[in-house]
């Protein structure tokens, strides 16, 4: 995990600040965001129907569970420090390039894009790269915006 001051993110943009540990997702994970979600369309849930009918022969992890895990990759991988609190402000640009079958372990690269002081605060666009282990392509790319309050001082 790497350390960083919010107030030195500005000297960072086009830097790739990190890389997160591997993150299995599992059918388990899968089920769970299904039920969070009520999203439980046959690719995500229905392994015996996804190996005769899928193209990819086993169930896939929905692009929504993909981007809410970014939240945990970033958090595992970057520990802020002057920091009192972040807003998740939303996203850009989103592309989900390659499907993440059940079971694939993933990571994510994580790069400043921009960074702009906003009142107080200062919002930062990350470039987000969601790779696959062993995959050839992303499983996802995007620009996620995220507002981080400084400690009082």
């Amino acid at each position: 995990m790497i350390d960083i001051d919010v107030h030195t993110l500005g000297d960072r943009i086009g830097q790739e600040i990190a890389v997160s540990d591997w993150l299995e997702v599992s059918q388990a994970r899968i089920n769970q965001f299904a039920d969070a979600t009520g999203d439980h369309q046959w690719i995500h849930v229905d392994a015996a129907r996804a190996a005769t009918e899928s193209p990819f022969k086993t169930t896939i992890a929905h692009g929504f569970l993909t981007l809410s895990l970014m939240s945990a990759l970033i958090r595992e991988s970057i520990q802020f420090t002057g920091l009192r609190m972040a807003i998740n402000c939303g996203l850009n640009r989103v592309r989900f390039v390659s499907p993440i079958p059940s079971g694939t372990r993933i990571r994510a690269r994580i790069t400043t894009g921009a960074v702009d002081q906003i009142g107080a605060a200062f919002q930062v666009t990350w470039h987000v790269t969601v790779e696959r282990e062993h995959g050839d392509k992303p499983a996802c790319v995007a620009d996620w915006l995220v507002r981080y309050y400084p400690l009082k001082g």
